[in-house]
């Protein structure tokens, strides 16, 4: 019998590797992650999440899902490539100009996989892991937090697993940022990373305001999806840049403050009405 996999395992298997090529011809990356909308017990409606800007005049877009093997456990290395031309057309965009999200639906994808005998895996994340308003209230300032990605575009090409990066919270994750929709991260953000799941993360233990610690319990949520970052250029300016696609040279140097700016996890709910009735129609 396979080993089951970790936690941490599992949500690496949720994420995908963006790659675009824009209008302009110039290629970049982002990261996605798989997640069921619309859950009626064992129904469900898959979708890549990621950010608007990171499909944005994207004129050709592709990730990776790996192989399952005969006992449904991921084969490394194995891996199939979806491709498509007009990429940007795919994706639906989050009905508030403000969030910066977008979902692509994927099931025609994976029932033809299943029809072609491809059997692929992945770990879709869903509502339940979504803190509700009790849950935020009853964390704390400073909290432990992952976020999953590829940032610069780096990942482990030969196994399709992305990379990890640790840090805090930098504001509580209850309170709107500037009365928008989101909060601060401490940790290092890069081109590529935007799209990034960011998980409350704790395997062994927490603390909550209302119980105090609570020891040998874990706990994971999904906070929100990383879309930006304040940078400040030489001259001393402080500027708010969404986390590029493309890593390249510009003319102001910019420098980054490692804090990251996340969308409440929350506002993926309104894709789940918007999914339903797409999929009546």
């Amino acid at each position: 019998m396979a080993t089951p996999l970790s936690a941490s395992e599992q949500i690496a298997h949720s994420t995908v590797r963006i790659e675009v090529i824009l209008n302009s011809g110039e290629s970049g990356t982002g990261t996605g992650f798989i997640y069921k909308f619309a859950e009626n017990g064992t129904q469900h409606i898959p979708a890549i999440v990621t950010n608007k800007h990171v499909v944005q005049n994207s004129q050709r877009g592709s990730f990776h899902i790996t192989f399952a093997d005969d006992s449904g456990m991921p084969s490394y290395g194995d891996k199939e490539i979806f491709s498509f031309d007009n990429f940007e057309s795919l994706w639906i965009m989050h009905p508030d100009p403000k969030i910066d999200l977008c979902v692509m639906p994927i099931a025609p994808l994976l029932i033809k996989a299943d029809q072609d005998g491809k059997s692929l895996y992945y770990t879709p994340l869903g509502d339940d892991l979504i803190p509700s308003d009790l849950e935020l209230e009853d964390i704390t300032a400073l909290e432990d937090i992952v976020m999953v990605g590829y940032p610069n575009g780096i990942w482990d090409e030969k196994h399709n697993m992305p990379v990890f990066r640790q840090g805090i919270t930098a504001t509580h994750p209850n309170l709107d940022w500037n009365g928008n929709s989101e909060f601060l991260i401490d940790a290092a953000c890069f081109p590529g990373s935007s799209g990034s799941p960011v998980f409350l993360f704790n395997l062994v233990g927490y603390t909550t305001k209302s119980k105090g610690m609570q020891i040998g319990t874990g706990r994971i949520k999904l906070l929100g999806i990383l879309y930006a970052g304040p940078q400040h250029t030489v001259t001393g300016d402080i500027q708010i840049i969404k986390v590029p696609t493309i890593d390249k040279p510009i003319s102001v140097q910019q420098i980054p403050n490692n804090l990251g700016m996340v969308i409440k996890s929350k506002n993926l709910l309104v894709f789940n009405e918007i999914l339903k009735n797409i999929s009546k129609k």
